[in-house]
């Protein structure tokens, strides 16, 4: 590619990024992944500049992100009111900084290690891609949205997350677009070790899925999952509010049935403080029944000013448990924003809300129906790690969302990829309550047990088996990964170094 003009490789990269959102769903054409891997990587070994190669992996992210997460536009325009181009600023602002992740991946690529097609190359810059993709999904809070490992979730290597996490599945795919680039400008030798690097996580694969890691605990839960399917634009107007509430109460009713009913994220159209009455109703109902119920509600402290967007756990204690969602959404839960931002917003009349208060990053299981929980609202679940230590102590796994704040739009399905993931890293039943988006139960191999209809309102029955037991990854986490990777560049990156030095050296004494 050294031959083509600067304009044409960079468009090449660009288009590389663009088809690379069409491995993750809803199209699930994970097979492109490692070919659109493959092209930048060969795009970064025939860089002329480490400027260039930063440019090369600039336009690459932003082309998968500027694809992957146009639904913004939707939830900031569309339900939160902002202008056209202050949705377009913000949009175009995320999709520059995790562009810039890639970049500086770029950067450091020609900077520091080999450019040859030979096996240091084909894992080392794998192996820097995948600690700028993992780096990204916590620095500054982070956003691992679109980590490379979801687009493997409806294949048989899915099934090795239960050893190193979404990690090791996003490395799978990194080594296979090195190895790609190897088996065609690589020596022989190089060859047949790519040709191995491509073929053996497949019967490991499947070893994998025969593993189970967790083993059943207890009898059997039989669930019931709500699905109000309230538009956003008919959320908070005060003359639907009566008719959200009699909605959840007919589906509540009809649900009780089950002995744990699962309610979606911040399912009532006010505050918990505001809807005691309705909520002590609720209660008894539930307990006359013999059901314990999660629900989503926003709920206010005593102080009148801290906010919380939590799950409410209401069983047979005399006072209803919460789990407070941690990984707020900037620009929708909280303004990262200085107070002048907000004096001059309110000024230009922009929307100026007020900011929700997030709960500890680790907080206790919650005991419901007999068996405990792992709870996660809206897209906490992409934070896998964080969550570890909750669901060490879980025997099942609950997210509760309300994906209608990107409409129709391909987010519902990117979201259901992540819980799937998630389901699978531990073993465990994942159960899924969405306002609007995709409600349902996923098995601890990631398959879909019960899925209610979309864009209506539900009630899903099913039943799960509450399972214990540590999968390696709920041990060790993503360290075994990030580490493998670190050794790598550390490793190749001293070869590297040695060999200039060598050469330099010999350059120096030759006659």
């Amino acid at each position: 590619m050294t031959s083509l003009p600067a304009a044409w490789r960079r468009l090449i990269s660009a288009a590389a990024g663009v088809a690379l959102a069409g491995a993750f769903a809803p199209l699930g054409w994970w097979w492109l992944a490692p070919f659109c891997v493959a092209v930048l990587v060969a795009l970064w070994m025939s860089a002329r500049t480490a400027r260039e190669a930063a440019m090369l992996g600039f336009l690459f992210q932003a082309g998968t992100f500027a694809v992957g997460t146009w639904w913004l536009y939707v939830s900031i325009h569309g339900f939160g009111q902002a202008p056209v181009w202050l949705a377009f600023l913000l949009m175009a602002a995320l999709v520059a900084i995790m562009a810039a992740y890639q970049a500086l991946a770029g950067w450091c690529v020609v900077r520091f290690l080999p450019r040859t097609a030979g096996i240091g190359a084909m894992l080392a810059i794998p192996a820097a891609w995948l600690f700028v993709e993992w780096w990204r999904g916590w620095f500054l809070s982070g956003f691992p949205w679109l980590s490379l490992g979801y687009v493997l979730t409806d294949t048989p290597l899915a099934q090795l997350a239960p050893v190193g996490g979404i990690y090791l599945l996003s490395a799978l795919v990194l080594v296979a677009g090195g190895a790609l680039v190897a088996l065609l400008r690589g020596t022989r030798r190089t060859r047949i070790v790519a040709a191995i690097a491509l073929l053996a996580p497949w019967p490991l694969a499947f070893w994998g899925g025969r593993v189970e890691w967790t083993r059943p605990e207890g009898p059997e839960v039989s669930v019931a999952v709500l699905q109000g399917a309230v538009p956003q634009d008919l959320k908070w107007l005060e003359s639907n509010a009566q008719h959200i509430l009699e909605l959840y109460t007919r589906l509540h009713r009809e649900a009780l049935d089950a002995e744990l009913v699962i309610w979606p994220e911040s399912a009532l159209p006010a505050p918990a403080n505001d809807l005691a009455d309705y909520l002590g109703r609720t209660w008894s109902e539930s307990r006359r029944a013999g059901a314990d119920v999660l629900m989503g509600v926003m709920r206010v402290e005593d102080d009148g000013e801290t906010w919380h967007n939590s799950l409410m756990a209401l069983g047979r204690e005399d006072a209803p448990a919460f789990y407070d969602k941690h990984h707020l959404v900037p620009f929708g839960e909280f303004f990262p924003v200085p107070q002048f931002v907000r004096r001059w917003a309110r000024l230009m009349s922009l929307p100026d809300n007020g900011d929700f208060t997030p709960g500890a990053a680790v907080q206790p299981p919650m005991s419901v129906a007999g068996t405990t929980i792992s709870a996660s609202i809206c897209y906490e679940d992409a934070y896998g790690s964080v969550q570890l230590p909750t669901v060490r102590a879980s025997r099942l796994l609950v997210n509760v969302t309300n994906d209608a704040w990107f409409g129709r739009s391909s987010a519902r399905g990117l979201h259901f990829q992540i819980a799937r993931l998630r389901a699978i890293e531990a073993r465990r039943f994942m159960l899924r309550a969405a306002n609007d988006g995709i409600t349902a139960v996923i098995d601890p191999h990631g398959r879909i047990v019960a899925q209610a209809p979309e864009f209506e309102p539900a009630t899903l029955r099913a039943r799960v088996q509450p399972r214990r037991g540590d999968t390696p990854y709920l041990v060790a986490g993503n360290w075994p990964v990030v580490g493998a990777s670190v050794i790598v560049l550390i490793v190749v990156g001293l070869r590297r170094r040695r060999a200039g030095s060598a050469a330099a050296a010999s350059g120096a004494t030759a006659p």
